[in-house]
């Protein structure tokens, strides 16, 4: 089959990979001018890997994902700690843990991490978020300080997430285009679609805009050695901005020894940055899940719509890889190809 993917990310580069393998001519698309999606990586002139879009921190217990994926790329060990600064220039750890509680107060906590947080990160009240958002980061009554404690396999790819997703696209019946957008009536030209654009842009908004929030990321390079002891702090304040990444501490063998490079995020609506979309919005009554699903409707039979945008899901990196060989499995059965 002649078949179209709209996204070079994560979701795209998997259905590609897995169609490409049973016999399936791949055009890939992709608007922007690298690969990768949002887990697009790069190192600056310092020798120091940056996350262009933030932060992206491979964890699972998705022994499945974990060997698909290693096809493509060896693996470097690292697991997440993350500190919050409080008001007084202290660093406690996050998720919140027994030690934490006992600096703050345990009356505390809800008013120091999740309001002030939850208000600039989604533009909502606590109260008005779905509690699937908040309970992403549980407090804890131990002395864990690992981000992601539950997930059996945490790691970097060793050469970056572009060099991982290049890996996957790397087969002869997949052609990557960059820098080429979507136009309406391109999807005729082929048997089917994969699609990870926005469901309502592709529907030209027929039932309103989905909400989206979005971060302007602050990227500068200092003459200091190191300046945090994680890779992550996020703010308590209620200013606009929520977190401060420091590259260095991620796994970094070439880095300078004398520079240092961060990225200061600042959360917004995706309207104020020139329409980039990173997070649906879960709002607690399920308002927008509904306008989704009047998008969904109108789907046919050609066209399957993957990722956060095209599913309108918040999708972690393991998931997304997940739902698109689930999708490409189906996909194959479905159509009774015959595995070479």
């Amino acid at each position: 089959m002649n078949i179209l993917i709209i996204g070079a990310g994560f979701s795209g580069a998997v259905i590609a990979r897995e169609l490409a393998e049973q016999g399936n001519l791949i055009t890939l698309i992709d608007k922007r001018n690298h690969t990768a999606g949002n887990a697009y990586d790069y190192i600056n002139e310092y020798g120091i890997r940056i996350h262009k879009y933030g932060p992206h921190l491979f964890h699972t217990s998705n022994q499945y994902v974990v060997n698909w994926l290693s096809k493509f790329t060896e693996w470097t060990p690292y697991k997440h700690k993350v500190k919050a600064m409080l008001e007084n220039g202290t660093l406690v750890t996050l998720p919140v843990n027994k030690e934490t509680a006992e600096i703050v107060g345990i009356e505390n906590i809800i008013d120091i991490f999740f309001k002030p947080y939850t208000k600039k990160m989604w533009g909502l009240e606590l109260s008005e978020i779905d509690s699937d958002i908040v309970n992403r980061v549980k407090i804890r009554t131990d002395l864990n300080e690992l981000y992601f404690p539950d997930d059996t396999f945490q790691a970097l790819p060793k050469e970056g997430y572009t060099a991982l997703i290049n890996n996957i696209l790397d087969h002869k019946l997949i052609k990557t285009l960059l820098s080429s957008p979507f136009e309406q009536g391109m999807e005729k030209k082929f048997d089917h679609v994969f699609n990870s654009m926005p469901i309502d842009e592709y529907f030209e908004y027929k039932f309103g805009e989905l909400p989206y929030r979005s971060i302007k990321f602050h990227t500068q390079t200092l003459p200091v050695p190191i300046l945090f002891p994680v890779s992550v702090v996020n703010f308590t304040h209620a200013e606009k901005y929520s977190r401060v990444t420091e590259w260095k501490n991620l796994p970094n063998i070439n880095a300078s020894k004398s520079h240092t490079t961060i990225t200061i995020e600042e959360p917004c609506d995706f309207k104020d940055n020139q329409y980039e979309r990173y997070y649906p919005v879960k709002d607690k009554l399920g308002l927008n899940r509904e306008i989704y699903k009047k998008y969904f409707s109108l789907v046919n039979k050609n066209m399957t719509f993957i990722g956060r945008c095209g599913l309108y899901s918040y999708l972690d990196m393991h998931q997304a890889v997940s739902s698109a060989l689930n999708i490409a499995k189906e996909f194959i059965n479905k159509n009774h190809f015959i595995s070479k």
